[in-house]
C-alpha cells in the first residue's frame, strides 16, 4: 500500500500535535521506528498522565505544553495531528505554507499495512458494523484486529510483533481529514447525515471528507454503500473503483437486501444466502441495514454462511445504543445516548412502532433539527428537552409535538414516567453532544439508566 509519506526512516523529525489516545499511540510508534519525536500538547507537562510523563522523560523527548507554537513545530520533517485537533487552525495553515506535511494516523500507518483492510465510515452505525464484522470473521476462524476510532488505535496495533490476517477499522471524519493516500481493500459507507458541522462547516465538506476513504482504492478493491441513504446514492457515481455494491431494503440493484427480520445476499456466481435476525441483538430496522453491510463484507472475505449465522447470534450491541434498560408497568425504557445527531435519532425512531416519549437535547453541533419533523410527528407523543439546545429544538419542532423542558436527566425521566402508559416507549435519543451537562455520551447514558432504575415499583406489580 503506497503512500505520499513513505515509511519512517531513522532520524526523521516528527512533531506529535496533541497527546490524546491517538497521539500517545503515534508517539510510541514513531519512537519505535527510530524517528526524532517532539511532543506539543495543550496541557502543561504536570497535567499529563504519569505514564506519559515517564515515557517522555525516559526517551528524552522535547515537549511543549500549554499550547502549540510555530517556533516549536516548524523544525521538523512532518507533523502528526491528532484527530481532535481541527485541521484548519492557523498553526497548521502556517506549516502547510512552509511545505511541511500534515499527517494523521492513517497516512502514517498506510505503508506498514500488509493485511486485508476493511474500513467502515458513515455518520451513524460505524461502531456496530465494525464490531460485527470482527465478530463474523472471528466466528469464521479468522485472525482479526478491530480498532481505529474504537478500542485500540491502529498505530498501537502496528507496534505489535504478532500481526493478523484482517484489520477492521472504524474511521471518523476527523481521522479521514488527514488520511493521506490510505486505502482499504473493502470500504463501507453506511450513511451521511448532518453531524460535526460545527467543525466541517457544511454538508458538502463533511461528505467530501467521508469520500476520502475511497479516493485511493484500486480496481480490485471493493466499495459498499447503503441504497437507503440518499447521500450514499448521490456520491456513488463519483466512485472510481470498479467493484461497487449496494445494500438496503430494495432488491433491485442491491447485493444485500431485506426487510423486517430477514435479508438475502445475492452475488453473481454464488447461491443466494438468506439470514434471519429474529432473536438477535440486531432485530431492528437499523440492525437489518447494519447486518447487511457486515455480512456482505464478510462474504467477500471468504466467510461461510453457517459461521456468520453463529456470529450474528453471538453479537451484542455496545452500551448506549438502543439499550433496553427496564420495562416498568408495560413501558419500555431505551438508552440511545450515542444518538448524537439527527440522523441517529431518525434511525432510533424507525426501530419502534410509535407511542414514544422522547428525551432529547444537549450541546448543539450546528444541525438543523427541523429534519426531524416528519419522524417526530409520526412516532413521538411527547418530547422532553434538556440541555443548551432545548430552545433551538423547541423552535424547530413545537408545531408537530407537545414539548416539555427539564432541568436535569432525573427530572426528564420522571416527567416521561408520569406521562407514559402501558405500551409506550421512553427513549433517550439526544440528537446533540453531551458536553453541556456530562463528560461524554456514556456518562449521559449512565445518568439516564440510573434515573430509570431509581423509579419506584408500582402497586400493580407490573414493574420489572
Amino acid at each position: 500500500m503506497s503512500t505520499i509519506w513513505q515509511k519512517i526512516e531513522s532520524g526523521n523529525r516528527l512533531v506529535v500535535l496533541g497527546l490524546g489516545i491517538s497521539g500517545r499511540a503515534a508517539m510510541k510508534f514513531l519512537v519505535q521506528q527510530g524517528a526524532l519525536v517532539s511532543v506539543s500538547d495543550a496541557r502543561t507537562f504536570e497535567h499529563l498522565s504519569p505514564e506519559d510523563q515517564e515515557y517522555i522523560r525516559k526517551h528524552n523527548l522535547p515537549f511543549e505544553g500549554g499550547g502549540h507554537t510555530l517556533a516549536f513545530c516548524e523544525a521538523c520533517d512532518a507533523i502528526f495531528v491528532s484527530p481532535g485537533i481541527q485541521t484548519d487552525i492557523q498553526l497548521l495553515q502556517d506549516l502547510r505554507n512552509k511545505n511541511i506535511p500534515i499527517l494523521g494516523e492513517l497516512a502514517i500507518a498506510a505503508p506498514y499495512l500488509s493485511e486485508t483492510v476493511v474500513a467502515v465510515t458513515g455518520t451513524n452505525g460505524k461502531t456496530t458494523v465494525t464490531a460485527l464484522i470482527g465478530e463474523l470473521l472471528k466466528s469464521s476462524g479468522k485472525e482479526v484486529f478491530v480498532g481505529g476510532n474504537i478500542g485500540t488505535p491502529l498505530l498501537e496495533y502496528l507496534r505489535l510483533e504478532n500481526r493478523v490476517e484482517f484489520v477492521v477499522l472504524e474511521l471518523s471524519s476527523f481521522q479521514l481529514e488527514s488520511a493521506g493516500d490510505f486505502r482499504p481493500d473493502i470500504g463501507i459507507l453506511l450513511n451521511v447525515t448532518p453531524d460535526h458541522l460545527d467543525r466541517h462547516g457544511s454538508m458538502e465538506n463533511y461528505t467530501a471528507i467521508k469520500m476520502k476513504m475511497f479516493a485511493h482504492q484500486k480496481k480490485e478493491d471493493i466499495a459498499l454503500l447503503c441504497a437507503d441513504d440518499p447521500m450514499c446514492m448521490e456520491v456513488e457515481p463519483l466512485l472510481t473503483v470498479q467493484r461497487k455494491y449496494c445494500y438496503g431494503t430494495v432488491a433491485q440493484g442491491c447485493a444485500a437486501h431485506g426487510s423486517g427480520k430477514q435479508f438475502t445476499i445475492s452475488l453473481s456466481g454464488r447461491e443466494e444466502a438468506q439470514y434471519n435476525l429474529e432473536g438477535t441483538a440486531l432485530d431492528s430496522h437499523t440492525g437489518l441495514l447494519n447486518s447487511e453491510a457486515a455480512v456482505l463484507s464478510a462474504s467477500f472475505l471468504g466467510c461461510k454462511q453457517q459461521d456468520m449465522e453463529q456470529g450474528l447470534q453471538k453479537f451484542r450491541l455496545a452500551a448506549h445504543r438502543l439499550q433496553l434498560v427496564r420495562t416498568r408497568s408495560g413501558v419500555s425504557y431505551y438508552n440511545d445516548s450515542k444518538a448524537t445527531n439527527t440522523g441517529a435519532v431518525k434511525s432510533a425512531l424507525a426501530s419502534f412502532q410509535g407511542n414514544i416519549l422522547l428525551i432529547a437535547g444537549g450541546k448543539d453541533k450546528g444541525e438543523e433539527y427541523g429534519v426531524l419533523k416528519a419522524a417526530v410527528q409520526e412516532k413521538v407523543k411527547e418530547l422532553i428537552l434538556i440541555g443548551e439546545a432545548a430552545d433551538s429544538i423547541d423552535r424547530a419542532l413545537a408545531a408537530c409535538v407537545h414539548i416539555q423542558k427539564a432541568a436535569s436527566m432525573d427530572e426528564a425521566v420522571k416527567i416521561a414516567a408520569d406521562l407514559s402508559t402501558d405500551g409506550d416507549t421512553v427513549l433517550l435519543a439526544p440528537a446533540c453532544a453531551s458536553f453541556d451537562m456530562f463528560d461524554n455520551y456514556g456518562q449521559r447514558g449512565d445518568a439516564f439508566m440510573q434515573a430509570v432504575l431509581d423509579l419506584p415499583e408500582l402497586d400493580n406489580g407490573q414493574g420489572s
